[in-house]
């Protein structure tokens, strides 16, 4: 940006930062943060993998480990470049969003627990080709299927009942990543890997693999100020992900949370420069549980449906 640019509603302001959402940083670390940080999270995504392959590291404490401390790096920079510090959550928000958080996980683990019951270990322990073939190949795989389960649990009247509850906040930021309906996770993250798995993957590719999703599923719900330019016509970005948030149906796009080529090739990409939401949540707030009506939010799926009305896009 440039010192001060006309942005899409009209109005003028600062590149550096709006008075709601300036941080507590200058303006000098503040630019060098919005520089670095993306960088930094990817040379730590490659930094594990190779450590992790070369030194054949569990995966069952790597991933787990790397997970927090992206989420605690994510965290640091959300206080450091704010986008908006309204979107900060505040002490009763975090008690919910750990409670959301505990049930993705055990969402994740009962996920991947089922793929297992239903192939075996079909993955191989060591690589049949070259892990330069092999991760690229997996990544591609793993984001296709992430991202067609992804739009179908949007356009599915059943699957949104599920997918919805993560929409229901109206703020984005790294703690509520974790708001999800159980069983949506079970349905998405089992059909990922049981993409992965069929195909024949083997276990470190896959372990790398998860590592950048990892991060890149954190990272594109951070609320932080960081922008990645032409890059964002190739990964998923906080910028992208923002706008699939958007109560605005028209621009709600952007269903891949680590790749954004998906989005380009299925006409889901709705993303250009200074484009912000001007609000974010459900379209229609009154068709789901509220967050902190968490037991409401979990047996909604089977509750009797309101007379239909649109859902994002």
């Amino acid at each position: 940006m440039d010192e001060c640019e006309r942005a899409a509603d009209g109005k003028i302001r600062s590149s550096d930062y709006w008075v709601a959402r300036k941080g507590p940083v200058g303006k000098t670390t503040a630019r060098f943060l919005r520089v670095v940080a993306y960088p930094a999270l990817l040379l730590a995504v490659i930094f594990v993998g190779v450590f992790a392959v070369r030194q054949k590291w569990d995966p069952a404490w790597v991933s787990p480990l790397f997970l927090l401390g992206v989420i605690s790096y994510l965290v640091v920079l959300e206080r450091l470049i704010p986008y908006d510090r309204n979107w900060h959550p505040g002490k009763r928000e975090w008690r919910l969003y750990g409670i959301y958080f505990l049930l993705t996980m055990a969402g994740s683990g009962l996920a991947q627990l089922l793929v297992t019951l239903a192939i075996g270990l079909i993955s191989p322990a060591e690589p049949t080709y070259h892990l330069g073939i092999e991760i690229p190949g997996a990544l591609l795989t793993g984001s296709l299927a992430s991202y067609l389960v992804h739009r179908l649990g949007h356009r599915n009247p059943v699957l949104w009942r599920l997918h919805g509850v993560h929409h229901v906040p109206e703020k984005v930021n790294v703690a509520n990543n974790g708001v999800n309906h159980v069983l949506d996770i079970v349905l998405a993250q089992g059909l990922v890997q049981l993409a992965l798995a069929l195909v024949g993957f083997s276990r470190p590719a896959v372990l790398v693999v998860g590592l950048f999703v990892t991060a890149q599923g954190y990272f594109v719900h951070a609320n932080i100020d960081v922008r990645i330019g032409p890059l964002n016509h190739v990964l998923a970005s906080p910028e992208q992900h923002r706008l699939h948030h958007s109560t605005d149906l028209a621009e709600a796009g952007h269903y891949g949370s680590d790749l954004s080529c998906w989005d380009h090739l299925l006409g889901s990409f709705t993303w250009r420069p200074g484009r912000e939401p001007a609000a974010v949540g459900l379209h229609d707030p009154a068709t789901f549980p509220a967050t902190g009506e968490i037991l409401a939010a979990l047996v909604h799926p089977w509750r009797r449906r309101p007379a239909p009305g649109p859902r994002p896009e």
